[in-house]
Order: C-alpha cells, then structure tokens, then sequence
C-alpha cells in the first residue's frame, strides 16, 4: 500500500500523517514513513528525539550525494540510481523505518533542478519499485509526483480545515492528483468542532470527503507543551482514524 497525505500548511497534514504510521504500526504492519515536506517534521511528530534528527539531515540537503547521483556541471542525470539510500538513510522507529527526504525550497534565482530531480527518482523508487506499506508526508502541493509515479499511490489524503481558503487549497490539490492520476483522492476534514462546520465540508467536497475528525484539544496541548508535538497515541485523531481504518486500506490496496 502507497498513501500520501497532503494539504495546505497549518491544517494538521503531518500531525495526522504521524497517526496514521503509527495507526499502521499498532496493527503490526511494517511502515516506510517519508517526510517529504520541505519543513521535514514528521520525525518529531513521531516522537524522534531533535538530537537525533539533526545526526540524519533531510536527504534533499546532502549536497555532495546529490551531486554524485545526479553528476555535477550544468548536465545532470534526470533518474539517478537511488535504491540503495533507501536502505541506508533511515532511522529505524521499532516497525516503522523513516526516511527523511525534505522538499525544496526556492530560494533567490538558485536553480534546484537537479534536486528535483534526484527527490522525484526516490519517490519514483518508493512507490513503484518497493513492496513496503508507505506514507508520504508531502509538503502544501504534490510537486513530488510525476504522471509515472502519482498510479503507484493507491490514495492521497488531502487533509483541510473547515474554512473557504483551507477547502479551496483541498480542491485544488484534489483536482491536480486527478490529473495526474492518482486511483484515489479523498480529503479529510480536521479540527472540526461545530455541525455547521462539518456541514460545510459536506457540500465543498461531497464524496469525496472521506471523513472528519473534531478539533482534538490533546493534539494543541501535545503541540505546545511536548518537545516536539508528538502525535497523540489516544483521542479524537486516533478514534476517527481508527473508524476510518478499513476504508483507508481498501482505497490504498
């Protein structure tokens, strides 16, 4: 199963991702957990300790790797051989492995082609090449897929809060998946405390909402008072996830 999870910033996207893997994890299923948000969180919304994260940067900033896959000059190789960075760029979290991609960042007039490039050959080798159980936490777009590798999702989640701007951010990203491909787009509802509010996702998104999970006040105090925000093991998130379980696996099979 490929499941990518994806929405605009500040809905809860990696805090929900961080539940689902360890959702997967608690049935006994081996996760391959990807951070590819260029903020690189779900490591702490994990649990993993910031020491350790900062000992296995994002893979995206390893400059020197980078250049011996892809080459270096102004030529450089659009599929690079990345199966072995799979294996060896991980941190190993009991049944869930998780790597730490990182997304780009533009920045100035820097081009980051062949970073681009190099992070799209890893996703490419993710879903279509590995037989693992994997959750890709995406960044506020998809510009990780490509029409080859957006088949090998069997679903994206797009996570979204019960506002207009939050909901047209969904669509879009929604719509853009279609285009590429993906089998299974559905959007999840977050932070949801009021009818009037589930209502409104309802009749934004239809059926296509897979679901919405109420604001969970454990969740905000775990983001500010925990060292890292870890996502809560119990709650609202994991009751609706939990309920939510079977269908998940079945888009995503």
């Amino acid at each position: 199963m490929k499941i990518a999870v994806a929405g605009k910033g500040g809905v809860g996207k990696t805090t929900v991702a961080a539940s689902l893997i360890t959702l997967f994890s608690d049935k006994g299923h081996r996760v391959f957990a990807v951070d590819a948000d260029p903020d690189a969180n779900l490591g702490l919304a994990l649990g993993v300790p910031r020491a350790v994260l900062e000992r296995q940067p994002p893979i995206v900033e390893m400059k020197e790797l980078v250049e011996e896959r892809t080459g270096k000059g102004s030529l450089f190789i659009l599929n690079p051989d990345v199966d072995d960075i799979l294996d060896k760029y991980q941190l190993r979290l009991g049944r869930i492995s998780l790597f730490r991609m990182g997304g780009v960042k533009p920045a100035g007039t820097q081009c980051y082609c062949r970073e681009n490039a190099f992070l799209k050959a890893i996703v490419g080798s993710l879903v279509l090449r590995r037989g693992d159980l994997v959750v890709l936490d995406f960044g506020a777009g998809i510009e990780h897929l490509t029409r080859g590798t957006a088949a090998g999702v069997g679903l994206l989640l797009v996570v979204t809060e019960p506002t207009r701007v939050s909901a047209d951010s969904a669509a879009t990203i929604s719509r853009l998946a279609k285009d590429l491909g993906v089998p299974n787009v559905k959007v999840l509802g977050n932070k949801v405390r009021t009818d009037r509010e589930s209502d409104f996702l309802a009749a934004a998104f239809g059926e296509d909402l897979l679901g919405a999970i109420p604001y969970d006040e454990a969740v905000a105090r775990a983001a500010l008072d925990g060292p890292s925000g870890a996502a809560v093991p119990h709650g609202q998130l994991r009751r609706t996830l939990e309920q939510l379980y079977p269908e998940i696996v079945r888009l995503a099979a």
